[in-house]
């Protein structure tokens, strides 16, 4: 009978130790956990930071805090000032914008998700070419949208609504790989308007319509109780309709 000659399988376990990494992802690791931490001293050292303003924000954050109490109740239903638009009547025209920026956005998002699609549209340099406008919608934020389209249509909620649109294109004509999604393309349209709601809320502080121009009215004239009034509409909204989309994709989904 001949020796065998020893192998890992029948060396001593203390001879053996395992590593998660190898040396070359252990270097690569440390490399990534390096430039993180240069990229945040070189931000710190860009941004431009007052020490005054900083030490002295608690304060001014309870003084805005006092300001805003007590909640100007009245400003709901009342206009702040001859022809102007009362609270409800922004909460409406941003609840319009979320919805016809979403139903706009399906309609416009359907085709080129289709065009996207390998498994339906065959032609290479159409795949590419409707991809690009997925990617190139999703890309830009709705508030750079709300900018472009307020200086094409000019202020007010058409702006907002097709802002909104156009966001929501690339978010759900990614999902374009027919008939994989059809089953969950309503919650995703859902859930896209849920999205919207939160995000046309925001718009008319750019000039896009919604209650967000309410704010930034309240806002320019310092009317604090009537900020927070404001504020505590887009909260409630925002959570309404999360709980909303959140049942209704339960039933449908």
């Amino acid at each position: 009978m001949t020796a065998s000659s020893p192998t890992a399988s029948n060396l001593p376990s203390a001879h053996r130790e395992w590593q998660r990494f190898t040396p070359g992802e252990r270097l690569a690791r440390f490399a990534v956990y390096l430039g993180c931490v240069l990229a945040i001293v070189v931000s710190l050292r860009s941004v431009d930071v007052i020490p005054e303003f900083l030490w002295d924000a608690p304060a001014q954050v309870q003084d805005l805090f006092a300001r805003m109490w007590p909640v100007d109740w009245s400003f709901y239903l009342v206009p702040r000032n001859t022809g102007a638009q009362t609270v409800h009547d922004a909460l409406i025209d941003t609840l319009a914008i979320a919805l016809l920026g979403t139903l706009l956005g399906l309609l416009l998002a359907v085709p080129f998700g289709f065009l996207a699609a390998r498994n339906i549209m065959r032609l290479a340099w159409v795949n590419w070419l409707a991809r690009f406008v997925l990617v190139a919608t999703r890309s830009i934020s709705t508030l750079l949208w709300a900018l472009f389209f307020v200086a094409v249509f000019g202020p007010g909620s058409l702006a907002g609504t097709f802002a909104i649109a156009f966001r929501s294109i690339g978010f759900v004509g990614k999902y374009g790989y027919w008939p994989q999604i059809k089953p969950a393309f309503v919650g995703i349209a859902m859930f896209r308007w849920d999205i919207n709601v939160r995000e046309s809320s925001v718009l008319g502080l750019v000039g896009a319509g919604g209650i967000g121009m309410a704010m930034n009215a309240a806002i320019d004239t310092f009317e604090w109780e009537r900020v927070a009034l404001i504020l505590l509409v887009i909260f409630v909204v925002v959570v309404a309709s999360e709980v909303l989309v959140t049942q209704l994709r339960k039933r449908v989904l």
